[in-house]
């Protein structure tokens, strides 16, 4: 999609206000503390039959020595480079200020179609005190209130007349992995690394991310749309407002994907945490990788990968068809391997066996081991179909469908794995009356 509009401003003049309202969700965390939004976040916006993508930017802070903000401040430059129109956002309550100045003058030299917004302008009386901000040489302002939602009709009927023509966006049909994990394990340094370049903001301090980011990947024969959620944490320490709503994030980002690279941390193994993250996967019926990240930090012998390897089915049991990747974000070493294991499983998940096929083979093998008899009642399974769906799903027609215990179930489970290949996948079998 080719028109982007990026809403830059300083923190708390209501960015994240506006992006929810135009976008029509709740994906920008909104709180009164100001630099919640610490990443650009990005969200599909439409009006007048245009689509277009908006980027909500971290609040820009000049020359500040704090870790956030020289980062936030590179975040705005890199989403002006980025964008077709830059919405500018102030606030009429509190008028110009020396970072506002700071902003207008990078804005000047961005040579892109800028809209001066001046927000907070929720009534008459405060239409004129807008006046003040012609002095950045950037055009017309517009007032709005992006709480109630005036002024914003006129301002997006200015920007969509900018548009470029409409190109076909191909991206929503495009697998979508989401990298998922408890903070501080390396997510976002991995789509880092991935890109060859900054594009999340990467800090030693664990919870960096608060929002889940879209990127899309178009490398290396590869392309595919990854989402770096925020870290999930222990109930027990999400205090802040933002750390729930991050919690929220991170659910919502993993029912979205077809994938799930859950990154586990070498140094402390699959913890409790990791295991909720697995089982929410698991449940939502998506493929799964897990990567264990700071590989290069084990001592390791000839036995030490298959001692990991026995202690994570261990706990992902009974599902333990999961392929596990061992890698380093700082040594780049197989992290690519995790996009083509990932690709792999989301191949499998979209995987349909021909009825044919599938009642030649699983016929076969359940004639040789039927399932045993119940009250000296005998099931005889006679038919087997996939069910539509975006997961692996199959129906076994039998006449006493209540009488196939779980022993059995998981029996078939496997054997349809055995024979199909559906690492990674969890496979849902239904039992129905023939």
């Amino acid at each position: 999609m080719s028109n982007i509009v990026a809403i830059v401003g300083r923190p708390n003049v209501g960015k994240s206000t506006l992006f929810n309202r135009l976008t029509e969700s709740r994906k920008a965390i909104v709180d009164d503390m100001s630099g919640v939004t610490r990443d650009r976040h990005y969200g599909k916006a439409e009006w007048l039959n245009n689509e277009f993508i908006v980027i909500d930017t971290g609040g820009y802070v000049a020359n500040s020595e704090d870790v956030f903000e020289t980062a936030i401040r590179e975040q705005v430059i890199i989403a002006i480079e980025e964008a077709s129109i830059i919405i500018f956002m102030v606030d009429v309550t509190t008028g110009i200020t020396d970072l506002e100045d700071d902003i207008a003058n990078i804005l000047r030299r961005s040579k892109k179609p800028v809209f001066v917004v001046a927000n907070k302008v929720d009534n008459n009386m405060l239409v004129h005190e807008s006046a003040v901000f012609h002095s950045f040489g950037l055009g017309d302002i517009y007032n709005i209130s992006s709480m109630t939602g005036s002024g914003t009709g006129e301002l997006l009927d200015d920007i969509v007349a900018k548009f470029e023509k409409e190109t076909e966006d191909e991206t929503s049909n495009l697998p979508k992995f989401a990298i998922v994990g408890r903070p501080n394990v390396g997510k976002s340094s991995i789509i880092n690394a991935f890109l060859g370049h900054d594009r999340n903001i990467v800090t030693p301090v664990a919870g960096t991310t608060r929002d889940s980011i879209h990127i899309h990947y178009k490398q290396f024969g590869h392309e595919f749309m990854l989402i770096d959620t925020a870290g999930l944490r222990k109930k027990t320490k999400v205090k802040e407002n933002i750390e729930f709503y991050s919690v929220m994030r991170t659910i919502k980002a993993l029912e979205e994907a077809d994938v799930c690279i859950l990154m586990v941390d070498a140094t402390s193994g699959l913890e409790s945490q990791d295991i909720n993250i697995f089982h929410l996967a698991e449940k939502n019926r998506k493929g799964i990788v897990i990567l264990v990240n700071k590989w290069d930090l084990i001592e390791k012998d000839h036995k030490t990968i298959k001692k990991f390897e026995d202690a994570i089915r261990e706990k992902t049991a009974p599902f333990t068809d999961i392929p596990i990747v061992f890698t380093s974000v700082l040594e780049k070493q197989r992290i690519f391997k995790a996009i083509e294991v990932a690709q792999q499983v989301f191949e499998n998940r979209a995987k349909k066996i021909p009825t044919s096929k599938l009642n030649d083979v699983m016929l076969e093998v359940i004639e040789r081991y039927p399932p045993p008899a119940l009250k000296g009642k005998f099931v005889k399974i006679k038919y087997i179909t996939q069910l539509p769906g975006s997961a692996p799903t199959f129906a076994f027609f039998c006449n006493l469908p209540q009488y196939v215990k779980e022993p059995y179930k998981r029996y078939l489970e496997n054997q349809l794995r055995e024979n199909f290949d559906f690492k990674g996948v969890p496979v849902t079998i239904y039992f129905r009356q023939k």
